[in-house]
């Protein structure tokens, strides 16, 4: 079978990197209770929120990314690839889940409060440790908050199987993709959760957006691009997000909602998040519309250089003080802006040659807007080795 797909440039989309990031803060604040800063999240003017932004992009990601070595390496290179990954990613979420019972516990201890135990499903734990561990290593049991993790977990070891088809067949593969999003809704599939219960986020509807994400990235955007570029698709786009930002003002605000006849709010009250409803993957195809309209991907603007429970307890002891929201919410943003740029900058020095400074037979040196060979013991100034 032929492959079919069309990966774009090798040089990397910023925005990806930019809306990820916003993302990762919007999912912090909006996982902190009576935060102030948490107003300024999406989520509070539409439909659709943080996570649907997160998981989308990072089908896109994947796509972008393990496509890429499927097309140049082979199946069986991608397939490694993914599945390290999703071993980290796994890995990674059976020590936080164990840190995230350790601190629950040891401040409820500390403060006398054994209703956090409950409040974070922790109690459950500390009454069967044993059945809940081997709950949270089948990714079954979630405290309250870690439900993102397990679900991008499962997402990237499903994707190892259908990459090979999503690189060939992209549109069957979204085709799929859709009707197993439709059946999921129609029969009620999801899997199940312990000590009982659903998944949160259930997997076999919000796969719809990681593989939404990973056509757009095989050349869906492409096909597509002579439609989402009219001016009919444009202010479409406006319309619905206009109209997501009055219901969901209407729902938030009573008495703003009184004015608004009650069957228009009704289908969008509770906002179905755990299956996720079409009107909020409508919201976000309209919101990655317009904000590409206004934000191309070689725009200036991207060339500028410019936990939870924790805060919770802070927030909770100080009687929800203004200053304290502002303060935790700010330490959590700027200390996950730290912790990126040292990972960028780990990962910048890992690359870099362990004998960057000893000789080599030959070097490529690159000038300004030219290369040339030249042997290492040149002592020209100016040009830069490329390895």
């Amino acid at each position: 079978m032929q492959v079919c797909a069309n990966l774009p440039l090798a040089r990397r989309d910023v925005r990806l990197d930019l809306f990820r990031g916003l993302a990762n803060w919007a999912i912090f604040l909006d996982h902190i209770p009576h935060e102030v800063l948490s107003w300024i999240t999406v989520k509070n003017y539409g439909f659709s929120d943080a996570a649907d932004l997160f998981v989308f992009i990072s089908g896109y990601t994947a796509a972008l990314v393990f496509g890429r070595v499927m097309i140049e390496r082979g199946y069986a290179a991608a397939t490694s690839r993914l599945a390290k990954r999703a071993l980290t990613l796994y890995a990674a979420h059976i020590i936080v889940v164990v840190i995230y019972i350790a601190v629950i516990a040891c401040v409820s201890l500390e403060f006398h409060d054994p209703d956090d135990l409950n409040q974070f499903n922790v109690a459950v734990f500390m009454n069967m440790p044993f059945r809940e561990f081997i709950q949270a290593l089948a990714l079954r049991y979630k405290p309250v908050n870690l439900d993102v993790l397990p679900l991008y977990i499962l997402l990237l070891g499903a994707f190892a199987p259908a990459l090979w088809l999503m690189v060939r067949k992209p549109n069957w593969t979204l085709a799929g993709s859709l009707f197993l999003y439709v059946a999921a809704r129609r029969f009620g599939w999801n899997l199940p959760a312990s000590p009982s219960g659903r998944w949160y986020f259930n997997p076999f509807a919000w796969q719809l957006l990681f593989f939404l994400g990973a056509w757009i990235a095989l050349g869906g955007s492409r096909a597509i691009q002579s439609i989402i570029r009219t001016r009919a698709a444009f202010w479409l786009a406006i319309a619905y997000i206009i109209f997501a930002f009055v219901v969901t003002i209407a729902i938030r605000a009573p008495d703003l909602g009184s004015l608004i006849p009650h069957w228009t709010l009704e289908p969008f009250d509770p906002n179905d998040k755990t299956n996720l409803a079409p009107y909020r993957v409508m919201h976000l195809i309209a919101l990655a519309v317009v904000v590409t309209r206004f934000l191309p991907v070689d725009s200036p603007v991207l060339q500028w250089r410019s936990l939870s429970f924790c805060a919770h307890a802070a927030i909770e002891t100080s009687l929800n003080s203004l200053w304290v929201q502002i303060f935790v919410g700010a330490t959590g943003l700027l200390f996950m802006t730290a912790t990126a740029y040292y990972w960028t900058w780990y990962k910048r020095q890992d690359r870099a040659p362990l004998f960057a400074g000893y000789s080599r037979p030959l070097l490529k040196l690159e000038y300004r807007g030219s290369t040339a060979s030249r042997s290492a013991g040149s002592n020209s100034e100016g040009p830069h080795a490329i390895f």
